[in-house]
């Protein structure tokens, strides 16, 4: 009673539309989770048929590349992001992971993956916002497929500012030489999944997977929340 109560008085408010929740919805209204572009890139896997695996082809060996949703501007996927990135929601990043996770392991990938590494932020970024958005992305994932998550492992050695506006050629370079694999020991020969909160171009994570494979790593494969 005192629950019903306080959601009367202090409803929560879907992270997509802003409507309030319903009882026993969490983060994302029904009508929301009903309406999220997502993609079937998991179901083609490693084929020529996902198009973000096409992406990485003659670039940097990818295993799988996933993403749980197209990326629409000015769309209930682009709301979800910003208040991910910026409004503190580290809770949303968690449960998307889950679901995703969850969608994941119904076709078997946990199988493929020894532990789930996040894209880092630079340190003086973090500590402005006071986390980082693909960890939490990562944590949830990790927990749906059994998988142990390293946020410590790759470092970023500048801080490269938003990737926004700038050209695929600019954006390449401004990440080229920007990662480093703090802890190698932890991705020798080890098939690591990659996470990221958006892929535009893929720069970013071109860069973060040479990285891990020149460190050691047997296999990167990558996973986001959207994709564009």
């Amino acid at each position: 009673m005192f629950e019903d109560l306080l959601s009367l008085l202090f409803p929560e408010s879907c992270y997509a539309c802003s409507g309030s929740l319903a009882r026993g919805e969490h983060y994302v209204c029904t009508n929301c989770s009903v309406k999220l572009p997502y993609t079937d890139f998991h179901v083609h896997g490693a084929t020529e048929l996902n198009p973000l695996q096409r992406r990485f082809w003659g670039k940097v060996p990818v295993r799988f590349a996933f993403s749980y949703l197209h990326f629409i501007p000015k769309g209930r996927v682009q709301r979800l992001l910003h208040q991910l990135k910026y409004k503190g929601a580290q809770e949303l990043g968690e449960h998307l992971g889950q679901r995703y996770g969850s969608l994941l392991s119904d076709y078997a990938y946990s199988q493929h993956f020894d532990l789930i590494v996040p894209v880092p932020l630079h340190k003086h970024k973090q500590r402005r916002r006071g986390y980082n958005q693909s960890e939490c992305f990562a944590r949830g994932l990790g927990q749906s497929m059994q998988l142990p998550c390293h946020g410590q492992v790759l470092a970023r050695t500048a801080d490269t500012g938003t990737q926004t506006r700038k050209s695929r050629f600019d954006r390449w370079q401004n990440v080229e030489q920007v990662f480093r694999v703090a802890k190698p020991e932890q991705v020798q020969g080890k098939r690591v999944l990659l996470v990221d909160d958006v892929m535009t171009t893929g720069a970013t994570l071109e860069a973060c997977a040479v990285a891990l494979l020149a460190a050691g790593a047997a296999e990167v494969s990558v996973a986001t929340i959207a994709a564009a």
